[in-house]
């Protein structure tokens, strides 16, 4: 019966997932700006106005970034698609001769030179892709209106939550059973430094590696850097990803424009040998620390069936249910450990060759004896 009412309750979360998506993200935010919002309190603040001023930061952080990180970014995407017909250039007159001499790959560069027509035909034309975009926004217009309005519930959504989280985290504290409620709060408190520990500490580290690699990059003068850099610090939310995307695309773009020579190469793998060492002494041991408990394969699993489940939202929310998912297994571990069906350890000792010719010998002298 239990499973069966477990079982409505996740196809109804299912079906209604578009709908309910604005509310997890609120949810998400709500719970990251709490200790914000607590911390203003200790300063004599009302809640509201607590809230308030958290929502007055972020706005001003938001435009801030939008004023001036969008339009760099922009202008690097601008850039990246300039150069693509020179990168296939790059690629077909150096990179795959290269190649070929020393390893002796076999490419073929026809699907490279499609490629390269489709930018060259294309570039320039900006005014011709905005008009697409354009047209197909508004051919779709009831899904932008539906973006649109979600876009629009998170920030209201969220400011209720925050100004009402410790009301409604006391009711649902009442509504435990008694004879469960410590179980459960110590289960919560359990969930609750690890999604600290990840939401607030992960995150930070994110954005600290992005802010190194492209203010690095940027130093060494390489067009693309504040691009990749960002990149790379988006992809840390996976471990040693970041890394490897990042040098990688630092790399081939640093090849492209400075050929050979071995300094701006020698620049890039110390940007990312510095962020890396960085990552492992410093940030994650100081903001993260050992508390989730997540192997790298699990990450990753957990991002891609998040994202095959529930799409950008479960992408978004496949970490934090990890974390919390570990949290309950290893409590379930402890259980069975303490089981009857575990058994004790020295009920389980393995019966060595030695062991048992031992026995064997106490049993035969059993027997002798009169």
């Amino acid at each position: 019966m239990l499973l069966l009412i477990l079982g409505l309750v996740l196809l109804t979360f299912y079906q209604l997932l578009p709908i309910l998506s604005p509310f997890l993200v609120s949810i998400l935010l709500a719970y990251m700006g709490d200790p914000i919002v607590d911390l203003l309190e200790r300063y004599k603040l009302s809640r509201t106005w607590g809230v308030v001023i958290v929502f007055v930061v972020l706005s001003l952080l938001m435009t801030l970034l939008l004023l001036v990180l969008v339009p760099m970014i922009g202008r690097q995407m601008v850039s990246l698609y300039g150069l693509t017909p020179q990168l296939i250039d790059w690629l077909q007159l150096s990179a795959l001769p290269w190649l070929q001499a020393n390893i002796g790959l076999d490419a073929d560069v026809s699907s490279l030179n499609e490629i390269k027509k489709m930018f060259t035909e294309n570039l320039g034309k900006t005014t011709d892709i905005a008009q697409l975009l354009l047209s197909q926004v508004t051919a779709s217009s009831l899904a932008f209106l539906g973006w649109l309005a979600n876009m629009l519930l998170i920030p209201v959504v969220t400011f209720y939550l925050l100004r009402d989280w410790d009301v409604l985290v006391a009711k649902m504290r009442r509504l435990l059973p008694r004879q469960n409620e410590k179980l459960v709060v110590q289960l919560i408190g359990e969930c609750h430094e690890v999604l600290g520990a990840f939401m607030r500490g992960q995150l930070l580290v994110m954005l600290a590696l992005g802010i190194v690699y492209a203010v690095g990059l940027t130093s060494i003068s390489l067009e693309l850097g504040l691009l990749i850099g960002l990149l790379a610090g988006l992809a840390s939310l996976v471990p040693y990803l970041g890394f490897v995307v990042g040098i990688s695309a630092a790399l081939v773009a640093g090849l492209f424009q400075f050929g050979l020579d071995p300094y701006p190469i020698i620049g890039i793998v110390a940007v990312f040998s510095i962020g890396q060492a960085l990552e492992g002494m410093l940030l994650t041991p100081l903001l993260v620390g050992d508390r989730i408990g997540l192997h790298p394969v699990a990450v990753i699993f957990a991002i891609l069936a998040g994202g095959q489940l529930f799409g950008f939202t479960g992408v978004l929310l496949a970490l934090p249910v990890a974390a919390v998912i570990m949290v309950f297994l290893r409590h379930v571990h402890e259980l069975y450990k303490d089981s009857n069906m575990y058994g004790q350890p020295n009920a389980c000792e393995l019966i060595t060759p030695r062991s048992a010719e031992q026995a064997s010998v106490d049993d035969s002298s059993i027997k002798e004896t009169p």
